[in-house]
């Protein structure tokens, strides 16, 4: 296997998992419990298996946003509701909404054998240096096969954020730098910077000096071959990381996998991520 493999696989369990930020019944269930907004919900929800953490733990965590946008939202969640009742609410909402999304066809073989696979996969994760992948797998399994799956599919998608930080980290780059190094290679918009991950106007200003010392970025902002070079960097490190995941699952039950998430991956739609130019044509023209 070569690490490539390790990018493909992360995008098919990526859009199963990712249905939990989408999904109409999820936010429900969370403001149900006492939850307030879409950004609160985000970072209770993922951080929750963790405990009722201080936003330093979430910034350090979650650095592709500000800790600003942090702040707004951790710790005042756990004063709404406590961890578990975070957890609880999330699993309610997942299966609810893929209940919607897929109907019957949640009985069928092909989701209880996915749901297998992405076990057997997680099994070979390394929680060292991965904190959320850490506090999720010390969860129990679910019992139903579509929940296994997206648990499954919500560990392998933490193990990769950590060991994309850890390649950040590596790179010697900060949260706001990681994010305008990303944009400058195409790897989202520009709007995402000060939009979805909230830095500042100076914040970014700052970012952009910084990465123009290091020869990133020109002088008018682009990434320079030097940039794309650390852009490619870090994307190795984290697919090398990955690899011994899926080294250990093996290409035949791993391709497998990827045509069960492939497949059930259709009626979900474009995601706000991988599909980022879907959401923003006009950036991604």
């Amino acid at each position: 296997m070569d690490p490539p493999v390790s990018g493909a696989m992360w995008e098919a369990v990526e859009r199963f998992h990712a249905a939990c930020y989408l999904a109409p019944e999820v936010r429900e269930e969370a403001s149900a419990v006492g939850l307030k907004g879409f950004w609160m919900n985000y970072f209770a929800t993922r951080v929750a298996p963790v405990g009722a953490v201080g936003p330093a733990i979430v910034e350090s965590s979650f650095f592709y946003y500000s800790p600003a946008r942090v702040q707004r939202a951790i710790p005042d969640a756990w004063r709404y509701a406590s961890p578990e009742a975070v957890l609880a609410a999330r699993y309610r909402g997942m299966d609810r909404a893929l209940r919607r999304i897929y109907g019957r066809t949640l009985d069928d073989d092909s989701v209880a054998e996915a749901a297998e696979l992405v076990r057997r996969a997680a099994s070979g994760c390394d929680r060292i240096g991965r904190v959320l992948h850490a506090g999720w797998a010390a969860l129990p399994w679910p019992e139903e096969a579509h929940l296994a799956l997206w648990h499954g599919c919500t560990l392998l998608r933490e193990y990769r954020s950590g060991s994309h930080l850890l390649a950040v980290c590596a790179e010697g780059l900060d949260g706001c730098e990681s994010v305008v190094s990303h944009a400058s290679v195409g790897g989202g918009p520009r709007d995402w910077i000060q939009g979805e991950a909230a830095w500042s106007a100076d914040e970014e200003a700052r970012a952009v000096a910084s990465l123009q010392r290091r020869g990133w970025l020109d002088r008018a902002g682009a990434a320079t071959a030097e940039g794309r070079a650390g852009r490619d960097r870090i994307e190795d490190l984290t697919n090398r990381a990955d690899l011994p995941v899926w080294a250990r699952l093996g290409a035949p039950s791993g391709r497998r996998l990827f045509d069960l998430l492939a497949e059930l991956a259709i009626p979900l739609g474009a995601d706000d991520q991988l599909d980022w130019r879907h959401h923003y044509p006009e950036a991604g023209s």
